[in-house]
């Protein structure tokens, strides 16, 4: 169902449009989790290793969906917003188009440099056949990830988040079920939670074009709407190539800071990959509602409604930092519990390391959402610069810190506490952006 965001209540309009999509993310994220949790427990701490090693790399792939994601988004609500349903359409067909044409290209530019960038992580000869296995396996079913971000990010920009949530309850409900199939009942190792993976994604990815297709066709338009438009496809770039740049820099600074933990040995590398994935649960979470008021103010800047985007600030904050509270002292009291579903040992260094990651970071969940909630606003009214800076302020902080810290300390402890200094700093600049931004609008006062 299609939902205007310029009308009524905006604390409820954005609670009542976030809250569905803080739940895909949770399902989405079960499917990484469930790779690791299904190989550290069935298969070993290696493979537990392996799978972390492959993630940092395919989180360059999921930069490029979920800037195709974010950039059509953003777009298609804007011209929601300013009821344009004929541009709209346009902008559909031409996000498709062009993201399948990049798709091809990162898959054939994948499937050639997947050990290269292993081995740029300095992952261990012991795990480096098995992560190359996922990652190969994990790279063919890319079509299915792009498709299906592009298709979700059409929903959430014709105000529906609840389509896309069960979408995600079912896949990743049946994945995680499939993980276990494989790997135990057919033995086929981490092939098995690769190929797990692969098959849910592709269901999830056809149901929801067609759907989403569907949805489309149902929006009457006076004419036939043009099949591509490279003036949208401009527009749209505007939009997703910052996205893109933010989150490939992001995994690329990940990639490097893995190297630095990877030298602390696998026992750190595989408690890095369990508390990772918990922490990634929380940052996702909260980059989806980012994305939700990036729709938010998208629809509301369409409709030339300046000052219900002051007012998604304060309701974004409310909303993301009540779900801080529970993730803080979930991770803080039952952190063990949680890292021990994915490792076998209750005692030993790469539980001891997990724990230490989760009591390090999981205070700062305040300041970060913080950030991302003004990220998402800057990103919505297309201040895409100021975005820009304060996410690549953050990332280049976090790497250097990594090294310095880490090496005066002697331990993998200074690399995690590089996260909350990048985190508290780059916070800082991002409101200063976002306040700075609202003075551009005259009836924001």
């Amino acid at each position: 169902m299609n939902k205007d965001l310029t009308q009524g209540n905006p604390q409820k309009a954005l609670w009542a449009f976030c809250m569905p999509m803080f739940g895909s993310i949770v399902f989405q994220q079960l499917y990484n989790i469930a790779d690791s949790l299904v190989a550290g427990k069935y298969i070993g701490e290696n493979a537990l290793a392996a799978v972390g090693n492959s993630y940092n790399i395919t989180l360059i792939f999921i930069a490029f969906a979920f800037g195709c994601n974010i950039g059509c988004s953003v777009i298609v609500s804007q011209l929601f917003g300013a009821k344009d349903y004929r541009t709209m359409k346009s902008s559909v067909s031409t996000a498709l188009i062009a993201g399948g044409v990049l798709c091809a290209a990162l898959v054939a530019i994948g499937l050639l440099s997947c050990g290269t960038l292993l081995r740029l992580m300095n992952t261990q000869p012991e795990i480096m056949a098995d992560a190359s296995l996922y990652l190969r396996i994990y790279i063919w079913g890319l079509p299915f990830l792009f498709f299906y971000n592009i298709a979700t990010g059409i929903f959430s920009a014709l105000g529906d988040s609840k389509t896309p949530f069960l979408f995600l309850a079912v896949s990743s409900s049946a994945n995680i079920l499939a993980d276990i199939l494989f790997v135990k009942a057919f033995s086929m190792g981490i092939a098995g939670v690769a190929w797990a993976t692969f098959l849910c994604q592709g269901v999830s990815c056809l149901v929801s074009v067609a759907l989403v297709l569907k949805r489309l066709g149902s929006i009457h338009t006076p004419g036939r709407p043009c099949l591509f438009s490279w003036g949208l496809l401009q527009k749209i770039a505007a939009i997703a190539i910052p996205s893109i740049l933010q989150q490939s820099f992001i995994s690329v600074g990940n990639m490097v800071i893995q190297g630095c933990i990877n030298s602390f040995g696998i026992s750190v590398a595989a408690g890095y990959s369990a508390a990772v994935k918990l922490n990634n649960l929380v940052i996702t979470s909260f980059t989806t509602i980012g994305n939700g008021i990036s729709n938010f103010s998208a629809q509301n800047l369409g409709a030339q409604k300046y000052g219900r985007i002051k007012e998604c600030f304060q309701a974004g904050l409310w909303l993301v930092w009540g779900l801080c509270i529970p993730f803080c002292i979930f991770y803080l009291w039952a952190g063990k519990y949680l890292l021990l579903l994915f490792l076998n040992q209750e005692s030993g260094t790469a539980l001891l390391t997990g724990q230490e990651f989760l009591w390090i970071l999981s205070p700062f969940y305040f300041v970060v959402s913080a950030k991302l909630v003004a990220d998402g606003i800057l990103r919505g009214v297309g201040a895409m610069g100021q975005f820009m800076a304060a996410t690549f302020l953050d990332l280049g902080l976090r790497v250097i810190l990594s090294f310095v810290l880490s090496g005066w300390m002697g331990s993998a402890t200074g690399i995690w506490c590089a996260w909350p200094i990048s985190w508290s700093i780059a916070m800082c600049l991002s409101i200063y952006f976002y306040r700075k931004r609202l003075r551009q609008f005259p009836t924001l006062g």
